[in-house]
């Protein structure tokens, strides 16, 4: 990674943890979020308030977990991080403690098809087993729920969305935050009607060329 795409990397890392305490997704220092460029990612800091962050701050680790640049202690974390990089081929990682979808966490085991934008995530976004935090359990606890999925909820926890980018893989986690404040709501008043598998397959397929594709 060069020096001018490293700091560009690690910026963008910044400014999108802001973006989570503005957006309500996380609540002081929790939540984490990281982005990769070839065998090196930029992390968000352990136990750091996202708005005193400067660029230096910004730890850059190699795919085995060891810092390369920075002075910081990565995110406790990084090994749900890196098992995101190595079995799903993730540019970007965003974990959050959103609300809704953690409240979901608690009485589901996976977001009921409430609107046609889970077929954004391959599917039914699944619930993760619960597993303390910062542990390989929790890695691969992840893991199997993210299984051909751009997203997954960690009971009693949070969140964890993948994509190809930062803005995109942030932009999934308040879908699905919005997605699961759905459901919350109208279960509140009562049954919610929800889409069927062969709905969610046609957006799904509807989904995979939506939007401006790239020149």
């Amino acid at each position: 990674m060069s020096s001018s795409r490293l700091a560009a990397q690690r910026s963008e890392v910044i400014a999108i943890a802001q973006r989570m305490t503005a957006d309500r997704l996380v609540v002081g220092t929790s939540g984490n979020i990281s982005v990769r460029s070839g065998d090196l990612v930029a992390v968000t800091p352990s136990g750091v308030d996202y708005d005193d962050l400067q660029v230096a701050d910004i730890p850059v680790v190699n795919l085995d977990g060891d810092v390369v640049e920075g002075d910081l202690k990565p995110t406790s974390e990084l090994p749900m991080h890196l098992t995101a990089y190595r079995e799903h081929d993730a540019g970007a990682v965003v974990h959050t403690h959103s609300l809704n979808a953690t409240a979901l966490s608690l009485l589901r085991d996976e977001v009921p098809a409430v609107h046609y934008q889970l077929a954004d995530f391959g599917g039914p976004v699944r619930v993760a087993e619960y597993a303390t935090f910062g542990t390989p359990e929790l890695a691969q606890s992840m893991s199997k729920a993210l299984t051909d999925r751009t997203g997954c909820i960690l009971r009693n926890h949070g969140t964890v969305t993948i994509a190809d980018s930062l803005p995109k893989a942030y932009n999934r986690a308040r879908q699905l935050e919005w997605l699961c404040e759905l459901w919350l709501t109208a279960k509140r008043i009562g049954d919610p009607s929800l889409l069927s598998d062969e709905e969610m397959a046609r957006c799904a397929e509807l989904f995979s060329g939506y939007g401006q594709q790239s020149r």
